[in-house]
């Protein structure tokens, strides 16, 4: 996991010997580390941000890690965090959990504990970051789409057959015909169910 392009895991603590600790353990594994002493300082990073996970420690002076989590909802910063709790911290990890946090570990923990937890929140990273990439081919696909493709389209999301929808646009239904081939290869559908979960994958955006 190591290269420009590999995911970073941000290790936002204001202990010296915890970044310090967890920067060796993680890079022993591969992993890629930045280390921040404050949530502040890890916020004034964000333009060159690399994308991966955050480690953050939830008691710190001034920007806490719940804080910091939920000004990462705020700027809509799709990085998933990891929250690392004191004894007695029990609810605020709760706290975090119900904002989003992937995971907490309660201090001390097992190295291997922390491990799984980088593991299990860059797995998450990854599929959340492909799926967004579908997303964004699938709206890029649709916006190529001809006015006439796109009428056909809303027939068919619609569930008419090729005769009711050259009924209400005024058409033949081969021409319908012709422009639904036209969509289908256009979109990279296989098929007509194939067409429409792409669809309705990003239908709250609309056409």
């Amino acid at each position: 996991m190591t290269g420009a392009t590999a995911p970073v895991v941000h290790i936002v603590d204001d202990d010296e010997a915890v970044r310090a600790a967890l920067a060796f353990l993680l890079g022993a594994e591969g992993f890629a580390v930045r280390a921040f002493d404050s949530g502040v300082a890890f916020l004034d990073g964000l333009e060159t941000m690399q994308p991966g996970c955050v480690v953050t420690d939830v008691r710190m002076p001034g920007l806490g890690g719940l804080d910091l989590q939920r000004e990462l909802l705020k700027r809509r910063i799709a990085l998933p965090v990891i929250v690392m709790t004191g004894h007695g911290d029990v609810k605020l990890a709760v706290e975090a959990m119900k904002a989003g946090a992937v995971d907490f570990l309660e201090k001390p923990f097992a190295p291997e504990a922390m491990l799984e937890a980088v593991r299990g929140a860059l797995a998450r990273y990854s599929e959340a970051a492909r799926e967004a990439g579908v997303m964004a081919a699938v709206k890029a696909r649709l916006e190529a789409l001809t006015a006439r493709e796109r009428d056909v389209l809303e027939g068919l999301l619609a569930g008419l057959p090729n005769k009711s929808i050259a009924h209400d646009l005024g058409i033949s239904a081969r021409t319908v015909e012709v422009y639904r081939a036209g969509l289908m290869t256009k979109m990279g559908a296989a098929n007509l169910p194939d067409l429409l979960r792409m669809v309705l994958m990003v239908r709250p955006a609309g056409l």
